[in-house]
């Protein structure tokens, strides 16, 4: 895995009632995982949503661009159409969300890729000659630099002198995104938010920055940190 606490199923279907429907088959007990929630599932077909929450802090976010604000705000007009009750909420956090993902994950990736050495698993480059070229050589050519740097990120937030200024903040900060999202969802049936605060990049499009591209999980990842 990538980053074991954030692991989980995420199917891609062309509905959301055939969302729930596969929902309804994976989720629940299940003998041969262990990580599997233990608790019966209720249907979530039967009926729809009565009562849901939009992320005002997320369309009133500058960084959202105005098609994707109105394409949103209209999807919500033909909820409120159907009989759904739409309300705002606010989540204080949201701008913390990029940073508590990607400290976490890079922290969680950084020791699960170590076994990709060259030894055990992964890519061996056929120059090495010892143990220590193995491990250098294997990896720096095995790894593309997206990796690289996220492992780098993840050692580095796990370092001495660090852990608690950054790894142990973000857990924090984790468990009071996921004390709000469970609070919101006893009162609402869904939490709705844009999926992008922009539209697709051009095709060939590069950013210098990788941090750009970072930012724009700013609306999913809040799903992940939650569980």
């Amino acid at each position: 895995a990538y980053a074991s606490s954030f692991d989980q199923i995420g199917p891609f279907t062309t509905s959301v009632k055939d969302a729930a429907r596969i929902m309804e088959v994976i989720a629940g007990p299940d003998a041969f995982d262990a990580t599997a929630m233990q608790e019966p599932l209720t249907p979530v077909t039967k009926g729809q949503p009565k009562k849901v929450a939009y992320l005002k802090t997320a369309v009133d976010n500058p960084a959202v661009d105005e098609g994707v604000r109105k394409a949103f705000m209209a999807q919500l007009e033909l909820l409120e159409n159907a009989g759904v009750v739409v309300e705002p909420v606010e989540l204080e956090l949201l701008n913390t969300l990029v940073p508590i993902y990607y400290i976490i994950t890079t922290a969680e990736a950084s020791s699960n890729l170590a076994r990709f050495d060259g030894v055990h698993a992964g890519y061996r480059h056929p120059e090495s000659t010892d143990l220590e070229s193995v491990y250098k050589l294997s990896r720096s050519a095995g790894f593309g630099k997206e990796v690289q740097r996220r492992i780098m990120l993840g050692t580095f937030v796990l370092s001495s002198g660090y852990y608690d200024s950054f790894f142990g903040k973000a857990q924090s900060a984790r468990r009071l995104v996921q004390e709000w999202t469970d609070k919101t969802l006893e009162e609402y049936d869904a939490i709705l938010c844009p999926t992008s605060p922009t539209t697709a990049f051009e095709i060939g499009r590069e950013v210098s920055d990788p941090t750009v591209n970072y930012l724009e999980d700013i609306f999913t990842v809040q799903a992940n940190i939650a569980g």
